[in-house]
């Protein structure tokens, strides 16, 4: 009787290395995308009411339904 040659050969996955980014370069976009964020929370939370930046009602009409989402009232 034959037996089949059996291979103990155990191949083992390859794992990317992770690499650490410096806070030097995240920091720059972390305030960019932040002050970002705080703008479109202010066109979203307080145009068109007491702290009005731009005339008439094209502001709020166009972020009507991200305010609703947000929980912010309107109306």
């Amino acid at each position: 009787m034959a037996e089949a040659a059996v291979s103990s050969a155990v191949s083992t996955p390859v794992v990317p290395e992770l690499t650490s980014l410096p806070v030097r370069a995240v920091l720059p976009w972390a305030v960019f995308v932040g002050l970002l964020m705080l703008v479109a929370l202010y066109f979203v939370g307080a145009e068109q009411g007491a702290t009005s930046v731009f005339a008439g009602a094209e502001v709020h009409e166009w972020v009507h339904d991200g305010r609703h989402l947000l929980g912010f009232p309107c109306h």
